[in-house]
């Protein structure tokens, strides 16, 4: 999906700034709302879950990602060579902080889940760096 068509997607969860905040932590709210990032080696410990399941979108519930797609990057965020189900993100182009980069919104509520790196493992070759509070760990 083109950052032109990410954008201009109508989202399946809409809820205002209040009804978020309401709902999510203030660092949750801050990462998915406001394009924040969570320190490194932090995100509530998904960084460091080595148990089987899988994860969610903190704010929609949506599927996001399977364990068996998680590696260690050694970054200190949650990394995934690929999303459970396609469809499951949107990339957008981020130009912000004098960088170019690809950030990954989840596709239901387009909350911000963190950005998308061509520096991953085999077979995708993508490293999907997520913040960690913005998701949910559901084991199996």
């Amino acid at each position: 999906m083109s950052p032109a068509t990410a954008a201009a997607t109508k989202r399946e969860v809409s809820k205002t700034t209040e009804e978020w905040k309401a709902q999510l932590s203030a660092e949750t709210f801050h990462v998915m709302f406001e394009k924040g990032t969570e320190r490194p080696f932090c995100g509530g410990g998904s960084w460091d879950e080595h148990r089987k399941g899988v994860y969610h979108c903190a704010a929609c519930d949506a599927l996001l990602f399977n364990s068996d797609a998680k590696f260690d990057s050694g970054t200190g965020w949650p990394s995934f060579k690929g999303v459970a189900i396609e469809g499951a993100v949107d990339v957008v182009r981020d130009e912000s902080h004098g960088m170019v980069r690809d950030e990954v919104v989840c596709h239901r509520c387009g909350g911000h889940l963190g950005h998308v790196f061509n520096d991953g493992p085999p077979p995708t070759g993508q490293r999907y760096c997520m913040n960690g509070v913005a998701m949910k760990f559901v084991p199996n």
